[in-house]
């Protein structure tokens, strides 16, 4: 399974028990098998816009890094079936194939009826759990200090359903889609990941003062699945609360992984994001019970591609949570210090979103200098 502590998802658990704690659970568990070379493959989607050069980055590390490693590159170019947006059926084997994918931002055509590539690769491998992780970063400089939060984000339902039709001309009519099955599968997810990183709190996010029908399931069915894990105290917050007591002081939610509606977990991922420095330096993963895709968030920035500007830190650290996620953790570990050791030595070997003049090869080298 996934896990993160005061790391981007570093177990503080022996590995003999994160190892029996992988293997007893099938919520999310990593079943893939190596090669006759010992390797395993991963498959990549590299992107579009900037997501070529930060791909390329992250390759030429994992050959530094001599990661366990051989990539299979994926076209996810949509095609729109019956009105349906679909994703190439080589990508799809691919990736049902080798069960973990590494994601480059992506974007969606605008003008031509395609739904978000995002939504529909969480649709097309049934992806139900968005993990997000923002930790602060040393060396770069924010109004925040003490930012370490897990956020788990239903991924599938709520207002991100697409069920939506015009009422009559001027009213349009958005139907929210809350489910107990898909509400119980995230919720055990959040449970079983603040039990794997030693995290004794989980605390439920929603707002079912308002919406007591649909958050008011979610939430009952929080209060369920608590019972089935008695060493774990849930809490419970509502979003507007949740949100305004972070920017004051995002230090006492280091101590629980937060889980929530899919909307909610839209908002407040991004609002965590800000608060170490932007998307830039957060990475993602998207969670299902066979097929897990770790994914750099940020926006494809068609305006600065191809010119050596970008910054590679949010895919590598995603990376990093694939590794982990692999059971390949000292690997993520070795990744992982090289990237933050980069960003602490200051703004020549940074890049501009990071207040630097570093370009994304030179980043990269930078890392692998600091590869240990």
């Amino acid at each position: 399974m996934l896990s993160a502590s005061r790391t981007f998802l570093r177990s503080t658990a022996a590995p003999t028990l994160r190892a029996q704690r992988r293997h007893a659970t099938s919520v999310a568990a990593f079943n893939g098998q190596k090669n006759a070379k010992g390797n395993y493959i991963v498959s990549m989607i590299e992107g579009d816009g900037i997501g070529i050069e930060i791909s390329k980055a992250v390759k030429e590390i994992y050959a530094a890094a001599k990661v366990p490693i051989e990539w299979e590159d994926c076209d996810v170019t949509p095609s729109l079936i019956n009105g349906r947006t679909t994703i190439p059926e080589p990508a799809v084997k691919s990736i049902n194939k080798n069960l973990v994918a590494l994601k480059g931002p992506l974007a969606t055509p605008v003008g031509k009826g395609h739904q978000s590539m995002n939504l529909t690769l969480r649709r097309t491998f049934n992806l139900f759990a968005n993990v997000r992780p923002c930790k602060s970063v040393v060396g770069y400089k924010t109004p925040y200090d003490d930012v370490n939060t897990i956020l788990i984000r239903e991924n599938t339902e709520g207002e991100y359903s697409g069920i939506e039709h015009t009422v009559v001309p001027g009213v349009v009519q958005s139907i929210k889609l809350i489910t107990r099955e898909a509400s119980e599968r995230v919720l055990k997810y959040a449970f079983e990941h603040a039990r794997s990183i030693n995290k004794d709190r989980v605390l439920v996010v929603h707002k079912a003062s308002i919406m007591k029908k649909s958050d008011g399931l979610f939430v009952d069915t929080a209060k369920e699945v608590a019972k089935l894990y008695p060493d774990i105290k849930v809490e419970f917050e509502l979003i507007d609360n949740t949100c305004l007591k972070m920017v004051t002081d995002p230090a006492p939610y280091e101590d629980v992984v937060m889980v929530m509606p899919n909307l909610y977990g839209d908002i407040l991922s991004d609002l965590s994001s800000g608060l170490i420095g932007g998307l830039g330096l957060t990475p993602s993963a998207n969670m299902g019970d066979h097929v897990s895709i770790f994914e750099a968030v940020h926006g494809s920035a068609p305006d600065i591609a191809g010119k050596g500007l970008a910054n590679p830190t949010a895919l590598l650290l995603s990376s990093v949570m694939m590794l982990r996620h692999m059971g390949l953790d000292s690997y993520g570990s070795k990744i992982e210090k090289a990237v933050f050791d980069t960003i602490a030595s200051g703004t020549a070997n940074r890049t501009r979103d990071l207040k630097g003049s570093a370009s994304t090869s030179h980043f990269a080298q930078e890392v692998i200098k600091r590869l240990a």
